[in-house]
């Protein structure tokens, strides 16, 4: 039989009442994880954002690889709520530490360069002293923080910025930068920097000992971002993304999802142009994970739930 239901007009939602519309959303006091409303939580569950640069970033532009602050701060406000403790192992110029103190969380970075530290201590200025820099191996500091509360960083992309061109392009035998920044130099000259690694099989195991780390200083349940783009290793591109989930996945983190980092403001290079494809990357890969929460079985042994 044919149902009438059919042809009857669907019902439309009621309208929102115009007072109502562009108003903050509502905080919802179950929210455990942070203390945005439900509305700023939906818009940051999205699949790509765009990065957001300032004019507060341009004094972290002596460093190769600077975070924006405003990129930062999003990701700290989605995942930690005021007063808990956010951790950069790789922390640079100190943009975390920044974006942190901003928002009223506290804040440790460690970083191999002490020139770094100067830096951040420079753009921290008269900010809250809620934070810690350390010099030093975050192999070997990790071990002497407290438990944190979420953990963001950026790490060396290999050893990329040993390239002999840098990313320098010539015109009229000048050297010029076409982007925001130039006089891009490598992280240090130590060996156990991360950039400095001969081969990738190096630079993987290096990331590996530094996360397990980090996962056991990591609170249950609490969740870990790790910003870096896919890139080129011997002239072939590599799937960097993939690589990290996996390793990180065999530490115990569970991988929650990938956001795109469009980054607008990049030129267009003609890698390859006319005989080959090579792809211009104009976005990061900000990929999130979660420490499952650890159950302790009869037999005194740990188990992931």
């Amino acid at each position: 039989m044919h149902d009438s239901r059919e042809n009857l007009p669907k019902k439309k939602r009621p309208r929102k009442p115009r007072s109502l519309e562009g108003q903050p959303g509502r905080y919802d006091p179950r929210n455990s994880l942070n203390d945005l409303t439900g509305k700023d939580w939906l818009l940051l569950t999205a699949s790509f954002w765009f990065s957001e640069p300032t004019k507060d970033d341009r004094a972290a532009y002596s460093h190769p690889a600077p975070f924006m602050i405003r990129d930062v701060e999003k990701l700290i406000s989605l995942f930690t709520k005021k007063g808990m403790t956010v951790l950069d192992p790789f922390v640079g110029s100190g943009t975390t530490l920044l974006a942190a103190n901003r928002l009223g969380r506290k804040c440790i970075g460690i970083d191999l360069n002490p020139e770094y530290e100067e830096l951040a201590q420079k753009r921290l200025g008269e900010e809250d002293s809620s934070y810690s820099y350390i010099v030093g191996d975050a192999l070997c500091e990790i071990d002497q923080i407290p438990e944190v509360d979420y953990v963001v960083t950026s790490p060396p992309y290999h050893n990329i910025l040993r390239n002999s061109s840098k990313g320098i392009r010539h015109a009229n035998g000048k050297q010029y930068r076409m982007s925001a920044r130039d006089g891009i130099e490598y992280y240090t000259d130590l060996p156990n920097d991360l950039g400095n690694f001969d081969h990738y099989d190096e630079f993987l195991d290096g990331l590996t000992k530094i996360f397990t780390k980090v996962f056991g200083k990591l609170r249950d349940r609490k969740y870990c971002s790790i910003i870096i783009s896919d890139f080129t290793v011997e002239k072939k591109e590599v799937c960097v993304q993939g690589d990290v989930v996996g390793l990180m996945q065999r530490i115990g983190f569970e991988f929650c999802g990938t956001t795109a980092l469009l980054q607008t403001v990049k030129p267009l290079f003609p890698f390859g142009y006319p005989y080959a494809y090579k792809i211009n990357h104009h976005h990061q890969n900000i990929i999130t994970f979660r420490k499952p929460q650890l159950i302790t079985t009869e037999d005194g042994k740990s188990d992931n739930n």
